[in-house]
């Protein structure tokens, strides 16, 4: 499926932009990538395990579906693992659909899983009513840019599909992400406008839809968006990027940028850093109003180096019409919602989340009773 910001040259590639990142410009083994990245996959399990000891212990996954992707050129299966209330199975709730969260995981693209969001998940189920499907998107280097975006995207559309079986009411769906994972829940709306145009357009030729009717109806499924600390602009300098967090001492250590930089972006000379689906801050005006829900909830850390461009983002999506909340959380750096030691996972946990759960609550079910 040919996609503006991938088979074109709407946007520039990282060979015609100056700032992009000249760091990252040396194309090691791919096998070598490959080596480095399951060496911290694997301790980023053993971590993540540590983090689901602590007591009180996260939810565990109601049911997983294993799905065939459809957008992306490097077709595959991707697993979805569903977290729901309490509640899901009673017998008083059989005929309920629930409102549904798509979760997309960080890591730079490059390692993490699906459940490492297992506490953001419970908390959502149990704070907000809310069922969530973190999504096992394939990672790079084995599948680089964009093949995450698309796996997202592909995960939307199935979950609307199957909305009915699961008990999702299609109409309050909302996407969520980390760092990485901030990114997609950003850019997988940009995506999903294309190709949602697209097969309408195959499927019906017609004149292009109006922003005031068909786009807002058919192109526009997710209702809400709340990501954590994300990227939001490639375009930028890496060394400029850094200039930006006030504490370099605890900025992300520059060997795992490389990697996951490195891993993603590939090939470096056929990236076009400034797509849409990599870099949704620079997306146009109109795809932003037209893909974008009005509801969107940005949270960043001080110590971080994505924190300017994700204020940015926030500032220019409110110029265009949306209701962006923008929350910098003080004192603390990258992944400040997750810690390592069992005996305070909980507690940072629940700090982390408890207002984001609010708003999406508040979204889902306004004055509405949730039982």
């Amino acid at each position: 499926m040919a996609h503006p910001s991938i088979h074109d040259n709407t946007y520039r590639s990282s060979s015609d932009c100056p700032r992009g990142p000249p760091s990252l410009l040396w194309e090691p083994s791919r096998w070598g990538l490959y080596l480095r990245s399951l060496w911290y996959r694997v301790l980023l399990v053993l971590a993540f395990w540590f983090n689901k000891r602590g007591s009180p212990r996260p939810l565990e996954p109601r049911f997983i579906k294993h799905i065939y992707t459809t957008i992306s050129a490097k077709r595959g299966r991707i697993s979805l693992v569903f977290f729901t209330p309490k509640a899901y199975d009673a017998p008083e709730n059989k005929g309920r659909k629930y409102p549904c969260f798509v979760d997309f995981y960080g890591g730079g693209f490059t390692v993490g899983r699906a459940t490492d969001d297992a506490r953001w998940a419970t908390a959502v189920c149990e704070q907000s009513d809310t069922i969530v499907c973190c999504v096992n998107y394939r990672r790079a280097p084995e599948y680089p840019f964009p093949t995450a975006v698309e796996d997202g995207a592909d995960a939307v559309l199935w979950i609307q599909e199957h909305a009915n079986e699961l008990r999702i009411d299609k109409e309050r769906m909302g996407l969520s992400g980390f760092s990485a994972g901030g990114n997609l829940s950003l850019a997988i709306p940009l995506l999903l406008r294309d190709v949602l145009r697209e097969r309408v357009e195959v499927v019906t030729p017609r004149e292009p839809p109006t922003p005031s009717t068909d786009v807002l109806q058919v192109y526009r499924p997710i209702k809400m968006i709340v990501a954590f600390y994300p990227s939001t602009d490639y375009t930028v300098h890496v060394e400029e990027r850094r200039k930006t967090n006030v504490r370099m001492d605890l900025e992300i250590p520059r060997h795992m940028i490389k990697l996951f930089n490195t891993a993603y972006m590939h090939p470096l000379d056929k990236i076009k850093l400034d797509s849409p689906y990599l870099s949704p801050g620079v997306a146009s005006d109109e795809l932003l109003i037209d893909a974008l829900p009005d509801d969107i909830m940005v949270l960043t850390a001080e110590y971080d180096e994505f924190v300017v461009e994700a204020r940015k983002f926030c500032e220019r999506i409110k110029e265009l019409g949306k209701k962006p909340k923008y929350k910098m959380v003080e004192g603390v750096k990258h992944g400040y919602n997750v810690s390592w030691s069992p005996a305070n996972a909980y507690a940072v946990a629940q700090g982390a989340y408890e207002e984001p759960c609010k708003e999406i609550k508040r979204v889902f079910y306004g004055s509405r009773s949730s039982s």
